[in-house]
């Protein structure tokens, strides 16, 4: 099991399209991926539940990857988010 700590840095938080961005290439991978936010752990593999953790600009979340390509998947999904998921 691995993990990381990310800052948002889409001014608008994550709203349906970086949550897309994040899902689509979450669902890329075997490991199951969680995304936690504050006392919110949830599927990262589901748009529907990135959008429930309301994360905002400037929040930290917490993404943790677990299984064969654990590493990859991490490593990937932090490149994502520090560009921008797509919109910056």
């Amino acid at each position: 099991m691995v993990s990381r700590t990310f800052t948002i840095k889409n001014l608008a938080g994550l709203h349906l399209k970086p949550s897309a961005a994040l899902c689509t290439e979450a669902i890329k991978y075997k490991s199951s991926i969680t995304l936690t936010f504050g006392n919110t752990t949830t599927n990262a593999k589901s748009v529907l539940n990135i959008l429930s953790a309301c994360v905002k600009c400037e929040d930290d979340i917490t993404l943790t990857c677990d299984g064969e390509d654990e590493e990859e998947a991490l490593e990937n999904l932090g490149k994502l988010i520090e560009s921008g998921l797509g919109e910056q």
